[in-house]
């Protein structure tokens, strides 16, 4: 298959719904800065979200809900100038929707405006299409999230699996068909059956990107530092480790550590050169300045 790369194209909203009408797997991956921008982009990866997980393994916070506003635009547009070929989603961080469409449709155009994106994703079912609505009526593409919705973890009883009971998958059905209706070009189903994720699936006419919801879907999305190993924190079990840069990266530092305290490094390939006609005229002009400042100190 063709990457993003080979092809030198500019996704757009038409692409994703040409591979999803031939059932070619649309690819995500989050990223949070110039250089993890910059791999997605190298790689061929169609769709970038800069995902509100970066308030966990880029900014450090214990959940995603103290990201804010300003926080994620400031990503976003880093992430924007490596990513230049992928679709660009801002995720709309917790407390920037919820209070209603005009907030949700402020806080939206920020982001394409200030962040560079090119279209948002935010969290909920049925209780948020009024908010889709008035955002995709101005004509900014959204991605739906439903299943496990990460900023409402403490009311979900923390990171669990969603739709495990006939009537829970059927809530998950409605919010999909709703979000569906509402407008959204794509929705994101996390952490749930896999059954439940492709039933789902088929009955829509737009695409699903799945985390933790199986092969069913159109595409699949992981964070990138869980699939480089960088964020050791902890593992979701959906997640497969395609490196362990974690180990890599520590040793690299404590050789560059080690080489600096037995002075190995820097060596003369890492030092810049100097003529040295001039090095010995610097010299000369040292001794004479030195001469001429002790004469001054033995007369004074």
């Amino acid at each position: 298959m063709l990457t993003v790369k080979q092809l030198n194209k500019k996704i757009t909203i038409p692409y994703l719904q040409n591979r999803y009408k031939n059932n070619e797997p649309i690819t995500v991956l989050t990223a949070s800065d110039y250089p993890s921008g910059l791999f997605v982009e190298k790689a061929g990866i169609e769709i970038c979200l800069v995902g509100d997980s970066l308030g966990m393994v880029a900014l450090g916070h214990e959940n995603i809900n103290p990201t804010t506003v300003e926080e994620m635009l400031h990503h976003c547009r880093a992430v924007a100038r490596g990513a230049k070929s992928p679709f660009l989603i801002g995720d709309m961080p917790f407390g920037s929707y919820e209070t209603g469409p005009t907030d949700a449709l402020k806080n939206a155009i920020r982001f394409l405006k200030e962040g560079n994106m090119e279209g948002i994703k935010l969290e909920g079912g049925a209780e948020m299409t009024d908010s889709i609505r008035k955002i995709t009526s101005v004509g900014i593409p959204v991605m739906g999230h439903i299943g496990l919705t990460p900023q409402r973890q403490s009311s979900l009883g923390g990171y669990r699996v969603q739709g495990k009971t006939a009537q829970k998958a059927l809530k998950i059905m409605e919010d999909a068909l709703a979000l569906q209706e509402s407008g959204c070009f794509a929705i994101l189903l996390e952490a749930m059956p896999e059954p439940v994720a492709t039933t789902i699936t088929k009955k829509l006419n737009i695409p699903t990107i799945g985390i933790g919801a199986g092969n069913g879907t159109s595409g699949q999305v992981l964070v990138q530092q869980d699939m480089l190993g960088i964020f050791d924190r902890f593992v979701p079990k959906f997640c497969k480790q395609y490196a362990n840069l974690d180990k890599i990266i520590i040793e690299a530092i404590e050789n560059y550590r080690d080489e600096v305290k037995s002075r190995v490094f820097p060596a003369d390939e890492n030092t810049y050169p100097m003529d040295e006609k001039e090095l010995n005229n610097f010299f000369e002009i040292l001794k004479h300045n030195d001469s001429d400042n002790s004469n001054k100190e033995s007369k004074g």
